[in-house]
């Protein structure tokens, strides 16, 4: 079979994933979905420093900068339309069973894809969301980090096929608000701008870290606190966000057989503008 020439694995066009791969066989690594603009990864040092945490926090050890770099160079060209490289970080071969080997050889694959046509209404008029009846497990071991098995993720997208649903709130087994299956997510309350705590469960984007450092600038002070769905639903105003689109404004979310719509507002134009 010939191998799909976007993407690389150990940084060889030829590379193949073996079935003995602990990446494969049990979620065991990390993985981040970034923008390549000109042939550059977008605020590649924030991505990097997540990667680094992410595999330490669950004992892997992390691939070199160079290295990526390397798989950059070979993937994407300087004169190329903005496109997506999703990055992946697996522990390595292993013996069957759960008990990694000491000697394992981490694993790393990069695969470019086009960025996906997002309708340049959600980026002018917002979204609209949907809560997810799938609940977010709690790990503190595993919180904020971005790891591969993503299983909740997927039963929970799962759960509409409607188009008008950009994405679903996914709560945790408290009643919190979490995350979105593939954005972070923040309420506004007058001057205050609140994102969900992360201490349980959830992926901490590297948005979500460039809009808490930019919030001074937004004239906002931030707050990492819990928040429940009926706190969210009274927000003046709610934005989602990821590495892709940036920020996009929330402009109802579903809920059993209710509806809460927000106005047209400013905010998340705003966080596109101070992150980019």
């Amino acid at each position: 079979m010939e191998t799909n020439p976007a993407t690389l694995v150990n940084g060889s066009f030829n590379g193949v994933i073996s079935a003995l791969d602990r990446g494969l066989a049990y979620g065991d690594g990390v993985f981040r979905t970034l923008k390549v603009v000109d042939g550059m990864p977008l605020h590649w040092p924030l991505h990097y420093q997540k990667l680094v945490a992410d595999c330490g926090a669950i004992g892997i050890v992390c691939p070199s900068a160079d290295a990526f770099m390397s798989d950059f160079n070979l993937l994407f060209l300087p004169d190329e339309p903005i496109s997506v490289a999703k990055i992946m970080i697996t522990r390595g071969e292993g013996e069957r069973g759960y008990k990694p080997s000491p000697v394992a050889l981490p694993m790393r694959v990069m695969v470019k894809a086009k960025l996906p046509a997002y309708p340049e209404s959600h980026f002018d008029e917002g979204v609209h969301l949907r809560v997810c009846e799938t609940l977010v497990s709690h790990q503190p071991k595993l919180a904020g980090v971005k790891h591969l098995n993503r299983l909740e993720n997927v039963l929970a997208r799962m759960e509409w096929s409607e188009p008008e649903i950009a994405d679903g709130v996914m709560l945790d087994i408290n009643g919190n608000v979490i995350e979105c299956t593939a954005a972070n997510l923040f309420a506004r309350f007058d001057d205050v701008l609140v994102t969900p705590k992360l201490d349980l469960c959830g992926v901490e984007g590297v948005t979500r870290m460039q809009i808490l450092s930019r919030a001074t600038t937004l004239n906002l002070k931030m707050k990492i606190e819990n928040i429940d769905l009926k706190r969210l639903l009274t927000a003046d105003e709610v934005v989602m966000s990821n590495s892709l689109y940036g920020a996009w404004q929330v402009r109802s979310i579903e809920h059993q057989s209710t509806k809460t719509n927000w106005a047209k507002q400013t905010l998340a134009n705003n966080i596109r503008k101070a992150i980019a």
